[in-house]
């Protein structure tokens, strides 16, 4: 469909469809968001009205009879995601779902059967990673064998906050919308993987810090997502990751990467530069990461441009979507058993 108009319709609108896709879409050549439908229909309608969308519909199932739409954008939280990528499949819709992928890794791979059922039709998952920046100059140094043989890792990502125990239930404390995702584990997964390759064992120690929140109606909730967690994989050359996140470590002092070789080590401080030292050097010195060189955030540009066959996609495939959400639900696993457990499951 080169030369034909992509209409999109946006199913839900949270605070990512706002910001980012219906911007991106807006920009992106010979496009139009044409519909939405969000939680309530009041709500649809003031998106409609913030952003010049000349349709609202009651349900998402009325916007995929839609005929004159050929694209959605699913902004839902992820336990819709697997059934309306599903549906919008079957209605001869391309795709693109917003992150975390789906709720479980069963659901993932549902979801990628599906688009293979479908291969004229685009599918694309928004990237959950917070790495662009550093990406590029991660991936060069590690491709042109700086470190000679990765040895270990250590991935720290931490929320600068203390536990609010007083705090709301958010979406992603509730594990009936959220599944198996937990932080911000599957983004560290995703970006260690373009940078290192998948894992192969996990073995994890979860705390639910915070046990209750406040419900809509003011009254506590059970909580049993956990808002600190320790993870130990392992790479295929049997190099060991741990990974550590938290949403309860005030003043912390910032996230950092640590990537030690036989040859070489990889340094991201908390400011996101990237320091690299091999051996026989006394310290480690910045790595020259330019803006010019540096990976940028286009997941609309890229869809569109695969629906018209000029470009594949690669940030994110669906393949990738499912190697995080069975990472996540091994993560899930060890945590609650105690034991290893081996990828893929």
């Amino acid at each position: 469909m080169a030369d034909q108009q992509i209409r999109v319709g946006l199913i839900g609108a949270g605070g990512n469809v706002r910001d980012r896709h219906i911007p991106g879409f807006q920009a992106a050549e010979d496009c139009e968001i044409i519909a939405v439908a969000n939680r309530t229909i009041e709500s649809g309608r003031a998106i409609a009205d913030q952003f010049n969308i000349p349709t609202v519909y009651g349900s998402w199932q009325e916007l995929l009879e839609d005929e004159s739409i050929n694209a959605v954008c699913i902004g839902t939280w992820p336990y819709m995601h697997c059934s309306l990528t599903l549906a919008a499949l079957d209605a001869g819709k391309h795709v693109l779902t917003e992150a975390r992928m789906a709720s479980t890794a069963g659901e993932a791979h549902d979801m990628l059967n599906a688009s293979r059922a479908h291969p004229d039709l685009v599918c694309q998952l928004t990237p959950t990673s917070t790495t662009y920046s550093i990406d590029n100059a991660i991936m060069g140094l590690v491709g042109q064998g700086y470190l000679g043989e990765v040895l270990s890792v250590d991935f720290t990502s931490l929320q600068n906050r203390f536990a609010d125990f007083d705090g709301p239930l958010h979406w992603r404390h509730d594990r009936s919308l959220s599944g198996y995702n937990t932080l911000n584990i599957g983004a560290g997964y995703e970006s260690m993987m373009r940078w290192l390759g998948r894992g192969n064992r996990v073995m994890a120690m979860s705390k639910v810090q915070v046990p209750y929140r406040k419900g809509e109606d003011g009254y506590p909730v059970s909580v049993s997502i956990p808002d600190h967690i320790d993870i130990l994989y392992e790479l295929a050359n049997g190099a060991q990751v741990h990974m550590k996140m938290s949403a309860t470590s005030g003043l912390n002092g910032g996230s950092q990467i640590w990537i030690f070789g036989t040859e070489g080590t990889i340094h991201v401080d908390p400011q996101r530069k990237v320091w690299a030292g091999k051996r026989g050097d006394r310290e480690l010195s910045e790595v020259p990461n330019p803006p010019e060189g540096q990976a940028k955030y286009r997941v609309e540009e890229q869809f569109t441009n695969a629906i018209r066959g000029t470009e594949k996609v690669d940030m994110v495939p669906f393949e990738t979507g499912v190697h995080y959400m069975e990472w996540s639900e091994a993560v899930h696993r060890s945590s609650m058993s105690g034991q290893a457990v081996y990828l893929p499951l």
